[in-house]
């Protein structure tokens, strides 16, 4: 038996159809985590290019307690691996929309250990976004605008995994 990472053209012509015009089966609120997810790696590249140096200043609202650039610029977000914090922000929401992005729609049968993998990485998502926000106004006394924005798409994900989490949780436990 060998293992191969493609699918056959048939089951990827298959898929295409599914993930791109079809319903049912949590495809809508896998949709919306990945678009959710888009949003925030979108902002995350807009961060990474203040963070390398790309850009000088990153516009906001005139928001009271807002400073992204003094936020961003901050020691902690550089300090995990020695890497701005945006751009390992990027990877993180690359991985939460891959696996959004992963497999059929009948997934929650066929592959019930994805959609469990992807409502344990939206919790962690929601925590880490809720552990810096809190973290950057303790050191800063200030908020980053993009960072809210980015945490406020974060917050709304696990609710949208969560039905078909559940709905793969059940055909295990029936195996």
């Amino acid at each position: 038996m060998s293992l191969s990472l493609r699918l056959p053209e048939n089951q990827a012509r298959r898929l295409s159809q599914e993930l791109r015009c079809e319903a049912g089966d949590f495809l809508a609120q896998r949709r919306a985590v990945a678009g959710l997810g888009l949003v925030s790696a979108g902002i995350m590249g807009l961060i990474a290019f203040y963070q390398l140096g790309l850009l000088k200043h990153l516009p906001e609202p005139p928001l009271p307690k807002m400073s992204t650039d003094k936020v961003t610029a901050s020691p902690e977000a550089y300090a995990l691996l020695a890497t701005p914090d945006a751009v390992l922000g990027l990877g993180s929401y690359a991985v939460t929309i891959g696996l959004a992005a992963t497999g059929a729609k009948d997934r929650a049968r066929s592959q019930p250990w994805i959609p469990l993998v992807l409502a344990a990485k939206t919790f962690g998502d929601t925590f880490q976004a809720a552990r810096l926000a809190l973290a950057e106004w303790r050191k800063n006394k200030a908020l980053c605008f993009w960072c809210l924005v980015a945490a406020t798409a974060t917050f709304a994900t696990p609710m949208l995994a969560l039905p078909e989490a559940r709905e793969a949780w059940r055909n295990l436990r029936s195996e």
